[in-house]
């Protein structure tokens, strides 16, 4: 499957988990919505055992794998969850906006990765969408403490972006699923202990739409999404990779205008145009990576080519 698709389907799926946590958490607390979000996810995982297991292992690789699990869903959940406490959706949305940045700086001090103009002129583009679709969206969220909920959100994108990076680093001895798996374990270890300050639900408050939205949320948003993604990663650059999270929110406005029935303006879909333009010319990022290494290559080739044969050299 191109990696183009993956990051598509991988944003939908993200964008469609604010509908289902929207159920979920309408029923249940939202520490025990993601307890068993992830708890699904480890769950299944061990059910794909001889799939998890496939990984090469190398020395150092702890740190980046402690890293990515603490990070995302850890304390990424932690700090998101408490920023819409916070601040509006509409300021947390130009706080989204801002992670292709931030992984372009981290990608450029941990992995060196070459930074192109289209990948400049695409994320302008991106970021530039987004604060025009927040500030077009119609909110009724208040925000009592902004630089508090805005400080807590830009923790999150920059747990996000670690994410991304240490997934890059990791990605060619890992499997998806195994760094899923991983993610399952980490997630369930460390949400249980919260399980202790709330209020269970009783035997008959539970709700099958809200149970539905779990289990949707733990083996198709997180296993799937993450899994596209993580393969995703594998194959493109991280900045390219970055520049489709600039959708997720494009496709939470689209499937709340179609499940949840609410209305899109007309400067919401030219927003909305504006993030996918950008998108696509980010696009060309990756095909000047490749003709950059394709070149290099060939120099070096020639530069061997030139190099004379030690017997000739002898005479």
């Amino acid at each position: 499957m191109p990696a183009s698709l993956c990051l598509i389907i991988a944003t939908f799926l993200w964008g469609s988990s604010f509908i289902a946590l929207k159920y979920a958490i309408a029923i249940y607390d939202p520490a025990l919505v993601i307890f068993l979000r992830m708890l699904t996810t480890l769950v299944i995982a061990v059910g794909l055992w001889r799939y998890v297991i496939r990984f090469d292992y190398r020395k150092g690789d702890w740190k980046y794998l402690v890293g990515m699990s603490l990070a995302e869903p850890c304390l990424y959940f932690l700090f998101e969850g408490h920023a819409m406490e916070y601040t509006s959706a509409s300021q947390a949305g130009v706080i989204v906006s801002c992670l292709p940045i931030i992984v372009a700086f981290l990608a450029f001090f941990m992995l060196k990765e070459y930074i192109s103009k289209a990948i400049v002129i695409g994320f302008t583009f991106c970021i530039g969408g987004s604060i025009l679709l927040t500030l077009l969206s119609p909110t009724t969220e208040q925000a009592p403490n902004p630089l508090l909920g805005n400080f807590l959100e830009l923790m999150a994108m920059v747990c996000a972006a670690f994410y991304t990076v240490a997934v890059k680093h990791l990605a060619a001895r890992y499997s998806p699923l195994t760094l899923i798996a991983l993610q399952g374990v980490s997630g369930s270890l460390f949400f249980a202990p919260f399980l202790l300050f709330i209020d269970l639900p009783s035997e008959n408050q539970h709700d099958l739409t809200a149970l539905l939205s779990i289990l949707y949320l733990g083996s198709c948003v997180t296993l799937g999404g993450y899994g596209l993604y993580n393969y995703a990663i594998s194959k493109v650059s991280v900045l390219t990779a970055a520049a489709y999270s600039n959708l997720i929110p494009i496709f939470t406005l689209i499937l709340s205008a179609i499940m949840l029935g609410e209305i899109l303006t007309l400067g919401q879909w030219l927003s909305i145009a504006v993030v996918f333009v950008g998108v696509m010319i980010s696009q060309r990022h990756q095909e000047l990576v490749v003709d950059v290494d394709d070149d290099t290559l060939s120099a070096e080739t020639n530069n061997l080519n030139s190099v004379p044969d030690a017997n000739e050299s002898k005479g």
